[in-house]
Parts: structure tokens; C-alpha cells; sequence
């Protein structure tokens, strides 16, 4: 028998999301383990190979990443699986690229280029607040951040703003009737709106009530949605359609309207 983890991926059993060719070969880059999930995160060598074309193979992406190239939140990561995930800034010095990884309405990863101000920092949600065996009192973040003594105010469910050069916190978006999120997982991944209404299950899953700019309401679990602002006002700027879900017959009047059918 084989002893620890797998270190292949085919492509039939990599994540729908990652939009690779069915036919295209037989294997996927396996994502190193690191700060997000492995059905939630995007391999450098994807970003490099699939969306931005800079690579060609697999090799190509090994050589970019040997050659320090890329810049994952701030640090050089030299691993072409590294696991790259939501609200992650993508940073390619030699050809002035900045990204932050956002999904679209379809709960795909996009690329979205940011300018240089904006990757000074990212949103992080809280996951769990304790206290450790020596008394100090930590907050730990959806991408494996441990914030040590954070602000009392800060509740499980919250975003912090994150200064990527520190890894300080500065601002707090508290988990509340009115603020802005993302839905980050399930079937309206990649939504945006305002939330409406929180109905508590115990024992159970917490379910949120969202309502976007075009008046469409949707559910969605607690734990699936991510806190980008208060009011109207996101703090990062948003992808393409800024999180509003078109119906079908909208993407197919709009796509006979630009005359692609």
C-alpha cells in the first residue's frame, strides 16, 4: 500500500473551477498544502500557464517561479503549486502586474488587476478568537493568518483589513444587518449584495439573507459569506459586473446584443 498523501491531481478530479481543457492531458498541477484549501485555491502554475499565458508547460511555470518572479501577498514563493486563494494579491514585478484573486459571478477565480496602493492590503475574515496556553489572546483568518492580540471588538465572522508589508490590522467590517459581502462558497458563489437577515439554527447551519443592487434576494450558510465593506461601499474594488448575477436570458441578449451568437 501506499503511505501519506497523493502528490498527482488528474485533470477529471481537478476543481470545475479552475477551467481546465478535459482533453488537454491527463494530469493537473496537485496544489501544495499551505493557507487555503485544496478545492479553493488557484496553483501559481495555473495563474501563469492557464490565465495569464506567460508559460507554455508546466516547466516554464517552474523556471518564472525559480527565478523569483512571483510574489504571493507580499512574499516570493518559489513553489509553482503554491495554493493561492481569495482576496490574495498576485504580484509579477518584472512585467508590473499586481492581481487580487476575487471570484466572478459563475464562482470562478478572476484575475483582477489592481494598482499599487490597492495591494498594499487585504481583506481577511475571521474564523476563530481564543486564547493561547501562555494567555495571549489570538484571532486566526481565513488564509492561516494568526493575529496576535487583536482588537477585543473582533468577533468570528468579521473582516479585517490586513497590511500585507506588516501583517498588521487596521480596520474592522463587523458581521451585521446592511454590510457588504461576498459569498465566497455554494451555489451563489461570487455574489455580491447587502445583508438582509440572519436566521440562527443551532445545532445547525446559520442561514444569511442577501439582497444585491437589483433588488434579487438569495440564502446562503453563514460560513459561506465574506464581509468586503459597509453600506455600499466595498473596500476592494470589484471584477467585472461587480457581483450581480445575470439570468441566462440577460448573458444571452446581452451576448446577441455584442453579436457573438
Amino acid at each position: 500500500m501506499p503511505r501519506g498523501p497523493k502528490k498527482h491531481l488528474k485533470r477529471l478530479n481537478a476543481p470545475k473551477h479552475w477551467n481546465m481543457a478535459k482533453m488537454a492531458g491527463v494530469w493537473a498541477p496537485k496544489p501544495s498544502p499551505g493557507p487555503h484549501k485544496q478545492r479553493e485555491c488557484l496553483p501559481v502554475a495555473i495563474i501563469l500557464r492557464e490565465r495569464l499565458k506567460y508559460a507554455l508547460t508546466g516547466k516554464e511555470c517552474q523556471q518564472i517561479c525559480m527565478e523569483r518572479c512571483v510574489k504571493i501577498d507580499g512574499k516570493v514563493r518559489t513553489d509553482y503549486n503554491y495554493p493561492a486563494g481569495f482576496m490574495d494579491i498576485v504580484e509579477l514585478e518584472k512585467s508590473g502586474d499586481r492581481f487580487r484573486l476575487l471570484y466572478d459571478t459563475k464562482g470562478r477565480f478572476v484575475l483582477h488587476r489592481v494598482e499599487k496602493d490597492e495591494a498594499k492590503f487585504k481583506l481577511c475574515r475571521i474564523q476563530k478568537v481564543y486564547v493561547t496556553a501562555k494567555k495571549v489572546p489570538v484571532a486566526v483568518t481565513h488564509d492561516g493568518r494568526t493575529l496576535r492580540y487583536p482588537d477585543p471588538d473582533v468577533k468570528v465572522n468579521d473582516t479585517v483589513k490586513v497590511n500585507i508589508a506588516t501583517g498588521k490590522m487596521s480596520d474592522i467590517f463587523k458581521f451585521e444587518m446592511g454590510a457588504m459581502v461576498m459569498v465566497t462558497k455554494g451555489h451563489n458563489a461570487g455574489r455580491v449584495g447587502q445583508l438582509v437577515h440572519l436566521e440562527k439554527h443551532d445545532g445547525s447551519f446559520s442561514i444569511v439573507t442577501i439582497k444585491d443592487r437589483k433588488g434579487n434576494s438569495f440564502a446562503t450558510r453563514q460560513s459561506n459569506v465574506f464581509i468586503i465593506g459597509s453600506g455600499d461601499h466595498p473596500q476592494v474594488t470589484l471584477p467585472k459586473g461587480r457581483g450581480i448575477k445575470k439570468t441566462i436570458l440577460q448573458e444571452r441578449a446581452e451576448a446577441e446584443a455584442r453579436g457573438d451568437l
